[in-house]
């Protein structure tokens, strides 16, 4: 059993852990990539498939078998409580819509919140074959190497990445994104939880999510900070709780805040 303060070690092989779990999951859920999987609507509307759920229940499998004391939060199939301060937070396809399109920029989130605040995540790429992960003061990491955000220093520098301006402007934050792009240098729709990767492998400068879950935020989280990003609300708020989500190198948080704020 954990103790009430991790120590390193603990960590290091808590996120080993995490790492080889997301990879495992994400081998399943391409035995139904590209291979005509159908897809139904949940309630919200978002889709679901049968390796979304078949993902998340070898996950919670693998976890309830080593960490039988830690709770799980799961897109999937909702929270079992724990008796310990950990709780896992998985998405196990983030990016349906790319999953169930073909396109290869879909990933596995596994998130590990110790007292409430994210100490682990990993964000693994199955059809790309990229894994970025971290731990709280073990840094970033990205298949093997050590990751770190860009240097960009302005925004007038930075790539920034997006869900799509529709669902922006759809959700009432057109006007802010649209000051953000038009001082940007360029503006992609790299999204979901790649993007976040993207930022934390130096790739690029800036995500603005306007509607995000738990589920979302938890991986991407530490892999951003650890890398020396930041990863707040559109508020400027460090947290993994909000239904927002903005991504930047750091250097480049107060200047985007300001262009938020108008």
């Amino acid at each position: 059993m954990l103790r009430p303060a991790m120590d390193a070690d603990e960590l290091r092989e808590l996120t080993a852990f995490a790492v080889e779990s997301a990879q495992l999951a994400g081998a399943f859920t391409l035995g139904y990539f590209n291979a005509g999987t159908p897809h139904e609507l949940k309630a919200d509307r978002t889709p679901v498939t049968v390796a979304d759920r078949g993902a998340e229940e070898r996950l919670r499998k693998r976890i309830e078998q080593a960490f039988p004391s830690h709770g799980i939060l799961g897109e999937e199939f909702g929270e079992t409580l724990g008796r310990d301060p950990g709780r896992w937070i998985l998405d196990p396809i983030d990016g349906t819509v790319s999953f169930i399109s073909g396109v290869p920029l879909y990933a596995v989130l596994v998130g590990f919140e110790w007292q409430g605040e994210m100490v682990a995540g990993v964000i693994h790429l199955p059809a790309l074959g990229e894994t970025v992960w971290a731990a709280r003061g073990q840094g970033c990491w990205w298949n093997g190497r050590r990751a770190r955000v860009s240097n960009a220093a302005r925004v007038s520098e930075a790539r920034v990445c997006t869900c799509g301006t529709k669902l922006i402007h759809d959700h009432g934050r057109g006007p802010a994104f649209e000051r953000v792009r038009a001082a940007c240098l360029l503006d992609r729709g790299w999204s979901d939880a790649y993007a976040y990767a993207l930022v934390a492998t130096g790739r690029a400068e800036i995500v603005l999510d306007p509607v995000m879950s738990i589920w979302d935020n938890a991986a991407c989280m530490p892999c951003v900070v650890e890398a020396g990003g930041s990863f707040t609300d559109w508020d400027g708020r460090a947290t993994h709780t909000a239904r927002e989500a903005l991504a930047t190198n750091g250097t480049l948080l107060p200047e985007v805040l300001g262009l938020l704020r108008g």
